[in-house]
């Protein structure tokens, strides 16, 4: 209690300064130490200051310290250009062709560094018809820097070495308030680059701070400026939300301000449906839970998670067409997987792990004869495992069904063979016999 009350003291008696346009805020005020960087960040900021450059951490890194959150990975921002950056630090790799970034490695651990860039002047600016800059990769000082980032919580500089924040546009303010706002008019801001509609979306919900009503209220009105989004970054944004650990809040979030309409057209039929809505959540939820876990989570598994209700309505309708049902199967991927494209192609490298879960399904039913046994040695037989308790949680298979490859897995082989069913023995083809031929003409039988 006594250390919280002076640390209180200290802050109030702390004072900030300003440098050029910038509010400098000490250590003193914000309490972000140094010791709170990762090892890279810190070893390339001081590097590339020893050789005569500025260096300062930004950006998600910066924001989610003053919110008491770990960082995902540390950006560092600097007045080299990637070439000086390159020959500051072996272990590097310039990045990029529109904009050439450069990655220092230091074992497993990459700090991404971008010199500082400037905001292009609307008369030089190259854009597309719907106003979304094509071209944005002129270098500039700090302050030009900040004023092109997103939102205000985005902009923050942090200086290692004296442990200040550099704020140009009132971000510290905003995060200590839990507030996100736009740098700038968010109705250019937005023509600029669309994505940042979603990624208000992700970040308010992943960091459990409110939109600001200016920055909110365009977006209803401007969502159809996706549709002119390049299908690379719109997967790259949706997979940042559904592998934020929130994706549960990011898809409430998404629905509330009707922006998941045409982005994922498989969540378009699901929520319709109560049953298709309660298996994506727990997918959801699932998904979220082993994130918090620190688990592995794979982007195939959660696609053909969130695609499920919709190749098992048109499996169904397949099948009811007189289909028979593992030819339906096949048809009702393709099928899905086509109509997804057209908006949101989903990577190929996907493909082939969601179809052998999808088809998994049908033989987790088979427990007769030898064909567990089979399925227990198969590749994804886990992942089509965890794919079919999560049917079960939903109601859409008897949740004995689980129960008995739960139990199956771990049972001595005289136990699996006590579980196992009776093979139905399959209905024998009666053979056709075949017409006798007539013999031929003076060989025994009839004489003329």
């Amino acid at each position: 209690m006594i250390k919280k009350f002076l640390k209180r003291v200290f802050r109030k008696s702390a004072k900030t300064k300003t440098v050029g346009n910038a509010q400098v805020i000490p250590f003193d005020v914000h309490g972000v130490a140094r010791t709170g960087l990762s090892y890279g960040a810190n070893k390339v900021c001081d590097g590339l200051q020893v050789a005569g450059f500025e260096a300062y951490v930004v950006g998600g890194a910066v924001r989610d310290l003053l919110l008491a959150k770990t960082p995902k990975d540390f950006d560092v921002a600097t007045d080299a250009t990637p070439e000086e950056v390159r020959r500051v630090f072996r272990r590097s790799r310039i990045i990029g062709r529109r904009f050439r970034l450069v990655h220092v490695m230091f074992g497993e651990e990459v700090v991404e560094v971008s010199t500082f860039r400037r905001m292009i002047e609307a008369e030089d600016a190259q854009t597309d018809a719907h106003g979304r800059l094509l071209r944005d990769n002129e270098f500039g000082d700090q302050e030009q820097d900040a004023a092109r980032r997103d939102f205000t919580a985005n902009g923050l500089f942090y200086h290692p070495a004296t442990q200040e924040i550099f704020d140009y546009h009132g971000g510290y303010a905003d995060t200590q308030n839990g507030v996100l706002r736009m740098i700038g008019d968010p109705l250019v801001r937005y023509r600029e680059d669309p994505v940042r509609m979603l990624r208000a979306v992700r970040l308010s919900a992943k960091l459990g701070i409110q939109i600001e009503p200016a920055t909110a209220a365009p977006i209803h009105k401007m969502k159809a400026l996706l549709d002119n989004v390049p299908e690379a970054r719109l997967l790259d944004e949706v997979l940042k939300m559904l592998l934020s650990g929130h994706s549960v809040a990011c898809i409430q979030a998404l629905r509330k301000m009707n922006l998941h309409q045409g982005l994922l057209p498989m969540l378009d039929a699901i929520f319709a449906h109560a049953s298709g809505e309660k298996f994506i959540m727990l997918a959801l939820r699932n998904t979220d839970e082993r994130l918090s876990q620190d688990k592995s989570v794979s982007p195939a598994f959660l696609f053909a998670a969130l695609l499920w209700p919709e190749v098992a309505n048109t499996w169904q309708r397949h099948v009811k067409a007189g289909e028979r049902p593992q030819g339906a199967m096949y048809e009702a991927m393709d099928e899905v997987l086509q109509r997804q494209k057209k908006r949101m192609a989903i990577p190929h490298r996907h493909d082939a792990v969601m179809k052998e879960i999808w088809l998994l399904q049908q033989r987790f039913e088979q427990r007769g004869g030898l064909r567990p046994l089979r399925l227990l040695e198969h590749p994804r037989f886990r992942a089509g495992y965890d794919f079919l308790l999560l049917r079960c949680a939903s109601g859409e298979v008897d949740a004995d069904l689980g129960l008995w490859w739960d139990e199956f897995q771990d049972a001595s082989e005289a136990q699996r063979a006590e579980m196992l069913q009776p093979e139905k023995s399959p209905e024998k083809k009666r053979r056709r016999r075949k017409p006798r031929s007539k013999p031929a003409a003076g060989a025994g039988g009839a004489t003329e």
